[in-house]
């Protein structure tokens, strides 16, 4: 396995090229805030020279598969981009497309992605560029696709085909509706009122 693999505090994981043209049919992105001269993806983009957090969005459709490593004195870290996007999302009133690793356990999640954005969970795991050049290795964490939004009607959660190493690769992604969260509500309200049909019951032999 490529020694780049075992750590997410990676901060140049390029994004599969087969994976970025999928969403960009979708998206057609203009913006590349977070790359370097190799790496980027879009015609216009910002270097870690540039700063692409020190930088207005403004009217720009962004793709961002930003730094993987923590905060440090140094380093902005990931969350700093994830903050970001979200900003830019809800004040600037654009579409953000983020490629980051999807660990839902974290308060960055919560309090930036869950319930504020539309996720889609990648299916198996994402191998990453290296040098241009799609890795044999996949990466040993998870990955996810969020959609930061202005205005988020219902949040939606999507399971996703789109990764170099499955079949499918390029193919949309298949969204798990609102019907299940429906049939949940039915299920629950089955059980409501059978529980309480059992309590009237209980009650009129107490009676009688």
């Amino acid at each position: 396995m490529d020694k780049v693999h075992f750590s997410t505090g990676k901060d140049d994981w390029g994004t599969p090229q087969d994976l970025f043209d999928a969403l960009n049919k979708e998206f057609n992105f203009t913006l590349d805030p977070c790359a370097d001269d190799n790496n980027h993806k879009c015609a216009k983009y910002y270097t870690i020279e540039q700063d692409g957090l020190a930088q207005s969005w403004a009217g720009e459709t962004v793709f961002c598969n930003p730094p993987y490593s923590r905060k440090t004195k140094t380093n902005a870290g990931q969350i700093a981009w994830v903050q970001k996007c979200y900003k830019e999302a809800t004040e600037g009133g654009i579409v953000v497309v983020m490629l980051i690793p999807a660990r839902t356990d974290t308060i960055m999640f919560h309090d930036y992605i869950l319930g504020k954005a539309e996720i889609r969970f990648i299916k198996g795991r994402v191998n990453f560029e290296v040098d241009g050049q799609k890795s044999k290795d996949p990466a040993p964490f998870p990955s996810m696709i969020v959609v930061d939004l202005k205005i988020m009607t219902s949040r939606k959660i999507k399971r996703c085909n789109t990764t170099g190493s499955t079949k499918g690769t390029g193919k949309r992604c298949k969204t798990k509706n609102s019907r299940d969260f429906r049939g949940l509500r039915v299920n629950l309200s089955l059980i409501f009122l059978q529980k309480r049909r059992t309590f009237t019951h209980e009650r009129r032999i107490k009676e009688n």
